[in-house]
């Protein structure tokens, strides 16, 4: 499978794939928020999609292609949590047990969804331990497959679904769409579909200011990482660096990377709640984060916005939507 490329004639196939078990969730506009930036803002719920975030497409399209000796053997997967709970409804359903390899600083609610969609949890120190070798020394123990979060053409693909559902959903052309951005397998996905179905439409792809790895790449013109940075709300956009299947396509098709602080992203979950009425957690609320705080020109626009999961611990949810959240300060701002 790994010698495939993902292509958009892949995300077609995927969305037969996964048409069974996935939901197409809805499009939303919202009068509020049009007026607010003076602009059609069109929001994709990937909220409510199975396990509650965009990651399912992703890992039911790889998993229900496993031969039956390949589940019989089970799956492994690495994720801060939307794709650990992607994986692990994915494979019961299709009948394969599943490992999932998390940080140990995980909302709790994503890790008790893995387990609650009876996957088993590994948990390792994300700034001491590697993901990758975890999950690889797992899956050659237990002769598992291993299921990357975005490094894999079937995984991208899936993801690439969102964007066809939203293009068939809308009423008219999208002058741009912005989307959350970590290892960059949605982002890849959504800008496949652009490229053959609306290559008028601009892609922007938004990060937290100390996770901002897409931006530093395009700028470099190469992947690169971010210096070392303090814990974000965004816990699923906590990567050091895009993915090598995901980045050639983002930077042959993407406008740009924007970047948003955590008081941005807390401020567009509040939003998504009072105004949306919408549960979204901080990384999912990026793209809207960006657009509510002016950092791309929506005025007379049509911008498809991706709310890409709402798995949001429910503490962190509380604070923020009671006005208690204040993000600490970065290393190295003014006090």
């Amino acid at each position: 499978m790994s010698d495939r490329t993902a292509s958009y004639e892949g995300v077609l196939d995927a969305a037969r794939q996964i048409a069974p078990a996935a939901v197409r969730t809805p499009l939303i506009e919202s009068p509020a928020l049009n007026a607010r930036v003076g602009g059609r803002v069109l929001l994709k719920a990937e909220t409510l999609q199975v396990s509650g975030a965009f990651k399912f497409r992703g890992a039911y399209n790889r998993i229900s292609r496993l031969s039956a000796a390949e589940r019989a053997s089970g799956v492994v997967a690495y994720s801060s949590g939307n794709h650990a709970q992607g994986v692990a409804a994915a494979a019961r359903m299709m009948g394969a047990r599943a490992l999932i390899v998390m940080p140990s600083d995980s909302p709790a609610i994503k890790i008790e969804g893995v387990k609650a969609l009876g996957g088993e949890v590994r948990l390792y120190d994300r700034w001491t331990e590697s993901r990758e070798e975890i999950g690889a020394e797992v899956a050659r123990e237990r002769g598992s497959v291993l299921v990357p979060p975005f490094d894999d053409p079937y995984v991208i693909e899936g993801q690439g679904t969102t964007a066809l559902e939203l293009l068939d959903q809308a009423d008219g052309p999208i002058d741009q769409l912005i989307c959350c951005c970590s290892g960059g397998g949605l982002m890849a996905g959504i800008n496949l579909v652009l490229e053959a179905r609306s290559p008028q439409t601009k892609s922007w792809a938004v990060e937290p200011e100390a996770y901002d790895d897409t931006a530093r790449s395009l700028a470099a013109g190469e992947r690169t990482g971010h210096p070392a940075g303090p814990p974000s709300i965004c816990d699923a956009l906590q990567t050091p660096m895009p993915g090598v299947l995901t980045f050639p396509i983002n930077r042959r098709i993407l406008s740009g990377a924007l970047s948003i602080s955590d008081n941005e992203a807390a401020g567009a979950v509040a939003y998504a709640f009072r105004v949306l009425k919408l549960v979204v957690e901080p990384g999912g609320a990026a793209a809207l984060a960006a657009v509510l705080a002016d950092k791309i020109e929506t005025r007379d626009r049509t911008t498809a916005v991706i709310l890409s999961g709402g798995n949001i611990d429910p503490g962190l949810f509380a604070e923020i939507i009671e006005g208690r959240f204040e993000a600490a300060p970065r290393q190295g701002a003014a006090a």
